[in-house]
């Protein structure tokens, strides 16, 4: 699949801003299934500095520092991407989830996973995720088959309800009331999965939406995604989606990934001045013809 994707934050300060110093992870990464093309970053006011570098993730970062008085900061990315279908383990791998527990604590070959077992700043272990998750992660399970019921569990038992959470609102909290956002689906399947000794990373991308039956796709009507990837023992990362109860495919676009969220928020920084900041995202996903893609 090939897309078009355009991404505008805009912040409007109640009071001039006199210097701000800025992160943006808003430029997709370049994978084996995902082929990033011309990618354009366009600030305003014009910052003072922009340079490109690469977290502790891989991720793209890109660094600006705005040093003039502004009442206002937009931010625009435009990315042309294509999509591939991603790897998927083989239906015969059988390892139990019990092994891999085992294999990421003592294993050698498990180093580079052993970081997204720890807690970060929004999830940590805790017995109750871990008792939640066995019903899925049921003695001498197969990892792979665990994996998937726990992705339809969350999925089935709990509700999208944008109203009910912020990014503060504790991971216990959102277990016990059954409802929150994408980001919250990914952190409570994170939380379980480390509760349980196993290693899992926050993923921050978009995914295509399609309009209602009959109904025109509302520009900037689509939104950033959240969903998460397990490490599976000699294999891989295999993604999930609880938010939508499936796997990750051609038509998820990956900015980044990290521990939590706090690792790949899309803006953030500090600034000398402002308050009360309103903020507008406008995010278009645009699906593009062969002929149009780089």
């Amino acid at each position: 699949m090939h897309y078009r994707l355009h991404h505008s934050t805009r912040y409007d300060y109640s009071a001039e801003v006199a210097l701000s110093h800025n992160e943006a992870r808003l430029l997709p990464r370049e994978l084996p299934w995902q082929r990033v093309g011309k990618t354009e970053l366009a600030i305003h006011p014009q910052p003072m500095r922009l340079r490109e570098r690469r977290d502790f993730f891989g991720n793209r970062v890109a660094y600006f520092s705005i040093q003039e008085l502004h009442g206002s900061l937009e931010v625009t990315t435009t990315s042309l991407v294509t999509v591939s279908a991603r790897p998927l383990p083989e239906p015969g791998h059988h390892q139990p989830w019990e092994q891999a527990a085992t294999c990421l604590r003592q294993g050698t070959d498990c180093l580079e996973a052993r970081l997204f077992m720890l807690d970060s700043d929004f999830v940590g272990a805790d017995q109750a995720l871990a008792d939640y998750a066995r019903a899925s992660f049921t003695p001498g399970r197969a990892l792979v088959e665990a994996v998937y019921a726990l992705n339809q569990q969350i999925f089935t038992e709990f509700t999208y309800d944008p109203e009910h959470t912020t990014i503060a609102t504790p991971l216990l909290d959102v277990l016990a009331s059954r409802r929150g956002v994408c980001q919250d689906f990914a952190h409570l399947a994170i939380g379980c999965l480390r509760s349980l000794g196993l290693a899992a990373r926050y993923v921050s991308g978009y995914m295509e939406t399609l309009p209602p039956p009959g109904q025109p796709k509302l520009q900037g009507a689509d939104a950033t995604h959240a969903w998460l990837a397990v490490f599976i023992p000699g294999w891989g990362w295999l993604e999930i989606d609880p938010t939508n109860g499936c796997l990750p495919d051609e038509r998820y676009i990956i900015l980044g990934w990290g521990r939590d969220f706090s690792d790949v928020t899309p803006l953030k920084g500090v600034m000398s001045g402002g308050g009360n900041d309103r903020l507008t995202v406008a995010v278009d996903v645009i699906p593009l013809a062969e002929g149009e893609a780089v």
